[in-house]
């Protein structure tokens, strides 16, 4: 048996792009053939009447934007001007909270004498 292979021919059995884009719009219906795809791109939605493989305007809904990205990010600060920002291991983390703790017992101590 013979396998013929054309590169950059048509692929076979892949979604439309549409389906993973944030600018589409797809409605199905309840069987298989029932599909009707718009693109949210342009001023007035267009039907797409095909099934798109390459988009200029493509943009994957899959992968968080920039502005997503921000607004979940975590703004690590200090209280204090000589301490450093970032992660400490749980040992360091444990002490530095008793080390606070005493702290405040003893300004509540020295606040009801």
């Amino acid at each position: 048996m013979v396998t013929i292979r054309v590169k950059g021919g048509t692929p076979s059995g892949a979604d439309s792009l549409c389906q993973t884009c944030t600018r589409g719009h797809v409605i199905k219906g309840l069987s298989e053939t029932e599909e009707e795809v718009f693109c949210r791109f342009f001023y007035i939605e267009r039907e797409i009447l095909f099934p798109v493989r390459e988009c200029t305007f493509y943009e994957d809904k899959r992968l968080a934007t920039l502005g997503a990205m921000e607004e979940i990010a975590w703004f690590l600060t200090t209280r204090k001007a000589g301490r450093t920002v970032g992660f400490v291991s749980a040992e360091k983390y444990r002490a530095e909270k008793e080390a606070e703790a005493a702290r405040k017992n003893d300004e509540t101590f020295n606040n009801n004498r």
